[in-house]
């Protein structure tokens, strides 16, 4: 089948869209496509596609497949990147609502590039000492739509951040569902830098919606730094983390940074082997 494709960057987390609002994807193992789509060698290359489905609660729906084919929790450059999908296929307004999960979030288009307003953290854990990869590590826990654990570094450049990663990514302290894993070096009261191992790609990647609110949240928790928060990320781009704090109750987050379009084209796509073939894209 001849399927067509927008690729698209959050702050350097990448993204396959595709429109399924017409149905087109029936019957298709969407695991499967998206290994296919996401391979960086036989694919078209990507941390996660996102799928956009008619919703009867928000102007579109948001379906998240991580690059390993599983299902995915809320992705927070994902969220953002879709409403700049939706935008350009034609959903109109300055603001446009998502439904994703169980929940609907709510997206702006700014000057500095998409704000979307998230879920009040839950599940809140600080302290945790567990040993991995031969060492033991403090983390903090936190579910931002995805389950992350924090841990701080003095020098972002030393940690392991694949070895190290995995490790704790697996960990039985975090089993069944595993968790995401983000080192952070905080650079001063209101900024911070980290670097993510992400569950589902299962390696680093280049940025993290989710794990940029929550090690926001946990350094304003654990070092006291003041939102709203600048996150710089390993792509060397910049999120915006802003919230209201009460102790450890946390209100009213929003995560703003840029969110464009890579480029779209069509591929072949061959659900009876899940290969995909090169089809020329046009760059936009």
């Amino acid at each position: 089948m001849e399927l067509a494709f927008t690729k698209l960057s959050g702050a350097g987390n990448d993204f396959v869209a595709i429109d399924d609002r017409d149905g087109q994807l029936a019957g298709i193992d969407r695991h499967a496509l998206a290994r296919s789509l996401c391979d960086r060698h036989r694919g078209i290359g990507a941390d996660g596609i996102l799928i956009l489905a008619p919703s009867s609660i928000a102007d579109v729906k948001m379906l998240y497949y991580n690059a390993d084919g599983t299902d995915g929790g809320m992705c927070g450059n994902g969220g953002r990147c879709a409403a700049v999908y939706a935008r350009m296929l034609g959903v109109p307004g300055t603001e446009l609502t998502i439904e994703a999960l169980d929940f609907v979030y709510r997206a702006e288009f700014t000057v500095h590039g998409v704000r979307l307003h998230m879920k009040d953290p839950v599940g809140i854990v600080r302290g945790i000492r567990v040993t991995a990869a031969g060492a033991t590590y403090t983390v903090h826990r936190i579910n931002t739509g995805s389950p992350h654990v924090v841990t701080f570094v003095q020098d972002l450049s030393l940690p392991d951040v694949e070895g190290v990663g995995r490790a704790l990514r697996e960990h039985e302290r975090f089993a069944p569902e595993g968790t995401n894993v983000n080192f952070v070096e905080t650079l001063d009261t209101s900024s911070l830098a980290m670097r993510t191992y992400e569950r589902g790609v299962e390696a680093e990647t280049l940025a993290c919606g989710t794990g940029s609110v929550a090690s926001a949240i946990i350094a304003h928790i654990e070092y006291g730094l003041r939102p709203p928060i600048r996150v710089r990320t390993h792509s060397g781009e910049s999120l915006r983390v802003a919230f209201r704090s009460a102790g450890e109750r946390i209100t009213s987050v929003t995560l703003e940074g840029p969110a464009v379009t890579v480029f779209s084209g069509t591929t072949l796509y061959d659900p009876t082997n899940a290969q995909l073939r090169g089809e020329g894209g046009s760059d936009r």
